[in-house]
């Protein structure tokens, strides 16, 4: 699924049944249900699921939480706003 494609779909009430994980977590976030997004990457022991969890901890405020995600992740995820890193995931993730 393609970014814009992504995007679109958060009009609807539940995510596309194709979507991965993590970005199933992040169009639950885009929803505002920050409890269901984490749940899903809680325990995804994948570079994308750990960045998605630290950008989830980031945006809860947890900077030291979401640092030790961001290290586990093995990659400089973090951008200047939420919004910006939100954007860059849904990117990266949608060109799988």
């Amino acid at each position: 699924m393609k970014a814009a494609e992504f995007k679109k779909s958060l009009q609807g009430h539940e995510p596309p049944a194709e979507l991965s994980v993590p970005l199933a977590a992040l169009w639950w976030d885009a929803k505002g249900n920050w409890s269901r997004a984490h749940s899903l990457v809680d325990e995804l022991d994948t570079p994308e699921g750990m960045a998605i969890h630290a950008y989830l901890h980031r945006k809860e405020g947890e900077e030291w939480n979401a640092d030790y995600w961001y290290r586990r992740a093995g990659r400089a995820y973090r951008r200047p706003s939420l919004e910006e890193e939100w954007q860059a995931l849904v990117a990266g993730l949608s060109e799988q």
